[in-house]
């Protein structure tokens, strides 16, 4: 009786043994292709069609085909793909990295039109695609889908990549162009997010006019409380950082506690179901803008080297698993009797996503630029077209929507579901490597020789400390007498009051540019900071 318990145990230990070996070899080689990537994105950065989102994809693709020889057909991919693992590990570095090293003048100084095209152009997209996904798979043999289906397709196939324009786009070049659409990516992100939470938290089995205006509600409360709660957070690590003084002990207690705080912004949205990339988004922002003026100089250095890297290895991880994951066999299984509706569906959805696409950004562009009085402010056609160009790839949100509104833990056995899955896996696919290939040539073609607009050559896109408040101030504003002027002219009166309520109030008690952090051979709060310091602070002022 002895012999047979030492017998299941050591059997049960050799089964453990085998599973630790199994998650080591697929960590190898998961690790190895993640540099594999690195390595042969470098070699390509001059390459006129390739960029690194595209080669991770196609070395993804590869990988997988070679995973499904050597199993036999069983499975393509090393790691089984979780929603979680995306929105809770992946996610955050992208979307703080993003907000971190934005250019805030150059961002709110067209705030107004990223939210025309991240909030307003992604309901609009929103409603088009659903509506047409409920006019026209209604009528086909897809399978059962249920209203609140039907309304997550809009929000999945809203959430635009912008990953591949905004790698050839230059913000120095062309900050207009560069700001609208890196603006309108993470906030495109953040609406089809809490489009998709509104949609799963309502019921929709009988919507009418209360429902509607109960999910536009929802909506604008998710909006605002997110990037409240975003702001605040950033605010508390300023606070905590300009009062404890980290840097007169260890540098990287400094650097933890940004991390850490960042995150903590993060899962605290999550934690009360609110935008955690809003929320994340616009941390980011409050603590570049704050907090990392108030750590010592190494710190800086370090913390915005490491929040790049982490981002980077993020968006390899991603784009990686996702080439992996396209040859899922137990996806394919469901509709390999049909194969014609899938390619159906997909191309369906690709008609949808462009007129949905089309649909928003040439009248609100026309919208926007009414408000502007400078013609370097406004947004010509071909900057139309670029931007327009940049919403039609889809990528990682889209994935990790599909698989939570469509799947358990990776896997369906509902025709349906299955159909939705293998043609949001074909969108992403074509539209990264079709649309993605493409990017570059396109903006070739239409901006040969970018260089920067007139209207920003003496503006600082963060500004330096010399010549922000003093410039402005030097203006003498008209009166507003037309629609046009009492429209446009805000776009830098708000900007200058901001800047004085930020000296007088903000940084005096969070701390900011100007303030230098107490460190073994610097000066104490107060006083000037050194050359060394004030080289930092206008490298910053840049970013």
């Amino acid at each position: 009786m002895a012999g047979s318990d030492i017998g299941a145990l050591l059997e049960k230990l050799k089964m453990l043994w085998t599973l630790d070996h199994g998650s080591v070899v697929s960590i190898n080689l998961f690790v190895a292709l993640m540099c594999a990537c690195i390595v042969i994105g470098h070699l390509l950065e001059e390459n006129r069609w390739m960029n690194e989102s595209i080669t991770a994809l196609t070395i993804g693709l590869c990988t997988g085909v070679w995973i499904l020889l050597i199993s036999g057909g069983k499975s393509s991919h090393v790691f089984m793909f979780s929603a979680d693992l995306f929105f809770i590990y992946l996610l955050p570095p992208i979307i703080f990295n993003a907000g971190f090293q934005v250019k805030k003048k150059q961002f709110f100084r067209n705030f107004m039109t990223i939210i025309l095209f991240g909030a307003l152009g992604t309901l609009i997209s929103f409603v088009i695609i659903s509506l047409g996904a409920i006019g026209i798979f209604r009528k086909m043999n897809i399978g059962k889908l249920e209203i609140g289906d039907y309304l997550a397709i809009g929000a999945i196939f809203s959430a635009t990549d912008s990953v591949c324009t905004l790698q050839v786009l230059n913000q120095d070049e062309t900050p207009l162009l560069y700001s609208l659409v890196f603006g309108e990516g993470v906030l495109n992100d953040a609406t089809s997010v809490v489009l998709f939470n509104a949609v799963q938290n309502f019921d929709l089995s009988h919507i009418n006019t209360s429902i509607a205006l109960q999910l536009l509600g929802n909506f604008l409360y998710l909006f605002i409380s997110s990037t409240f709660l975003g702001f605040v957070a950033g605010l508390l690590s300023a606070y905590i950082i300009k009062k404890l003084c980290f840097g007169r002990h260890s540098t990287d207690r400094e650097v933890s506690i940004m991390i850490l705080m960042a995150y903590l912004s993060y899962m605290l949205a999550e934690l009360f179901n609110l935008s955690a990339i809003l929320t994340v988004f616009f941390c980011g922002i409050v603590m570049s803008h704050y907090t990392w003026h108030n750590v010592t100089e190494n710190s800086r250095c370090t913390t915005k080297h490491t929040f790049a890297t982490l981002s980077f290895v993020a968006e390899i991880f991603i784009f990686l698993y996702v080439g992996m994951d396209a040859l899922d066999i137990e996806k394919w299984r469901f509709v390999s009797d049909s194969p014609g509706i899938s390619v159906e569906v997909s191309s369906i959805l690709l008609g949808l996503v462009l007129v949905g696409r089309a649909a928003f950004v040439f009248p609100l562009s026309f919208l926007s630029n009414l408000t502007k009085k400078s013609p370097h402010e406004k947004i010509d056609f071909k900057q139309q077209v670029i931007i327009c160009w940049a919403g039609l790839m889809r990528g990682a949100v889209s994935m990790a929507l599909a698989y939570n509104q469509f799947t358990k833990e990776g896997h369906t056995q509902l025709r349906g579901n299955a159909i939705m899955i293998t043609s949001t896996i074909t969108v992403v696919l074509f539209s990264t490597v079709v649309f993605g290939l493409m990017t570059k040539p396109l903006i070739r073609l239409l901006l040969p020789s970018p260089g920067t607009p007139k209207s920003f050559i003496n503006v600082p896109l963060l500004g330096n400390g010399r010549d922000s408040e003093a410039d402005l101030g030097a203006h003498n504003f008209p009166r507003p007498n037309s629609l046009r002027m009492f429209l446009s002219t805000p776009s830098y009166t708000v900007h200058y009051y901001w800047r004085k309520f930020d000296n007088t109030f903000m940084r005096p008690v969070f701390g900011g540019r100007g303030f230098v952090p107490y460190a073994p051979g610097t000066p104490t709060e107060g006083s000037e900071p050194t050359m060394a310091l004030m080289e930092s602070q206008k490298v910053h002022s840049v970013l």
